[in-house]
């Protein structure tokens, strides 16, 4: 998989965000979806990247910058034909990457706790990331599960 900037503007792109952002939505209760939109993609705080396997978009993923040193995972999505080929690792991978290289030493998550997410539990358990408490706003909801990883220690192999 190839991964790129993304390009919001991208036909294929907003569909794939399109399906992600109202599969979220339609996974989760109603005020308990916190799946960002394109124009919450485009805000400056937020890096966004597409993954490609050739010319078919596969996966998205973006990093949302909180605080010097506090950063979370956004629009992690892999295309539903392309699952458990490893893109999602692959992005999540490249995510952590390029959190450190921007000094964060702590990123968060927030997904939905749902059975339709136990996929997206068990990719991010399997790098590291540990349950913790609600963060950057977000409040105690039995809908949610928040994830972190600590950054300051090193990389696990």
């Amino acid at each position: 998989m190839q991964i790129r900037t993304g390009d919001t503007h991208d036909p294929r792109v907003i569909a794939l965000l399109d399906h992600h952002v109202a599969a979220a939505r339609a996974q989760t209760a109603p005020g308990s979806a916190h799946a960002l939109d394109l124009a919450g993609l485009r805000a400056p705080e937020i890096a966004f990247w597409t993954g490609w396997d050739g010319e078919t978009l596969v996966a998205t993923g973006a990093l949302k910058t909180l605080s010097a040193d506090h950063g979370e995972v956004k629009s992690m999505h892999t295309l539903q034909t392309t699952r458990r080929r490893g893109f999602g690792g692959q992005m999540l991978r490249h995510i952590v990457t390029e959190a450190r290289a921007r000094g964060i030493r702590r990123l968060s998550l927030e997904t939905g706790s749902w059975d339709y997410f136990k996929p997206a539990h068990a990719l991010y358990q399997a790098h590291g990331f540990i349950a913790c408490g609600p963060f950057d706003g977000y409040v105690e909801d039995p809908n949610s599960l928040f994830l972190t990883l600590d950054l300051s220690v090193p990389a696990r192999r």
